[in-house]
């Protein structure tokens, strides 16, 4: 229980949490999750590379992958920071504003990584369904749009939340569950009203995460509609290969959400750190899965990395 001595939301502090327990090896503890992030800082500068400089790789496909990596840098960049700050430096203390601006950019970015998500599964189902027509249904002034709908989506269904936080009330100093700031941690700790904030958080989720992976399902469920109507079983076993590193990025995406939720309600208490240890890992593992299922499954990734490594030897010879 945290004592309502209220303030005004922009004049309260908010205490960042690391692992309950582990306070004297947080620094061990969190070398691991520190490497990661340097990993898919780099992982996912290469793809955007890699990919803007090669035109063997300016399909859609390879585009909304581009789309991906972005959001994935973005994300990196909201919650590395914070983390450096409380395990590195000892910082603690977040005021209202850095902490709500956080709070908006790792949503934002979360939603724009579901969407573009979406968009990949909907292009592998057009890929498959009309493989000669794939270009002229998706050309590159379709992706574009698309990319702009996805990031529109992200900002508009996001925005009301740190304005309806400025209006709640907070105690000066208040203790947050993780090491960054999230919508339901700090609507949790309001000592005022929360209810309008609670809908407009829950009709966000609903409307990006609940509705994008219905939306892939749906897609899954065409894909694999069409597959069975291919001749032959090499051409069907050809066509669900493309779909291989997509469905693995679903995965990737959605199962630490769902284990942090389960976690969250069973066990949260009984071992706080696995629980914060999991929410780290619930927006790092995307990040840093990602360019590794795609440099593994995808043979034109593969050339390009080889394609460069080739052209730095010979400029170095």
């Amino acid at each position: 229980m945290f004592s309502c001595n209220t303030s005004a939301s922009g004049q309260s502090t908010f205490l960042l949490t690391g692992f309950p327990g582990l306070e004297g090896s947080q620094h061990w503890v969190s070398i691991p999750i520190n490497l990661i992030c340097v990993v898919s800082i780099l992982g996912n500068g290469v793809i955007l590379f890699l990919i803007r400089t090669d035109p063997a790789l300016h399909e859609p496909m390879y585009i909304f992958l581009s789309m991906l990596a972005a959001s994935d840098l973005g994300l990196c960049a909201c919650t590395f920071p914070t983390m450096v700050w409380l395990f590195w430096l000892g910082t603690r203390e977040l005021p209202f504003d850095l902490c709500a601006a956080q709070m908006f950019f790792i949503h934002a970015f979360t939603y724009v990584e579901s969407g573009v998500l979406l968009a990949m599964a909907f292009d592998r189902f057009i890929a498959i369904r009309d493989p000669l027509h794939y270009a002229t249904i998706l050309p590159h002034s379709a992706v574009a749009k698309v990319g702009a709908a996805v990031l529109a989506r992200a900002l508009l269904l996001n925005l009301p939340a740190p304005i309806l936080l400025r209006r709640l009330l907070f105690p000066r100093t208040s203790v947050l569950s993780h090491c960054y700031c999230l919508h339901c941690d700090l609507v949790g700790l309001a000592c005022s009203d929360t209810h309008v904030n609670s809908l407009v958080g829950l009709a966000s989720i609903l409307l990006s995460l609940g509705l994008d992976s219905s939306l892939i399902m749906i897609s899954y469920a065409l894909i694999l509609r069409t597959v069975m109507g291919i001749a032959t079983p090499g051409e069907r076993l050809k066509a669900l290969n493309t779909c291989v590193s997509h469905l693995c990025i679903v995965l990737v995406f959605y199962l630490p959400k769902l284990g942090l939720s389960v976690l969250h309600r069973v066990e949260k208490r009984s071992y706080p750190a696995l629980a914060v240890l999991m929410a780290n890992l619930h927006f790092l593992v995307p990040p840093f899965m990602n360019p590794i299922v795609y440099c593994i499954r995808s043979k034109q990734i593969r050339r390009g990395l080889l394609k460069r490594f080739q052209q730095k030897r010979v400029d170095a010879s």
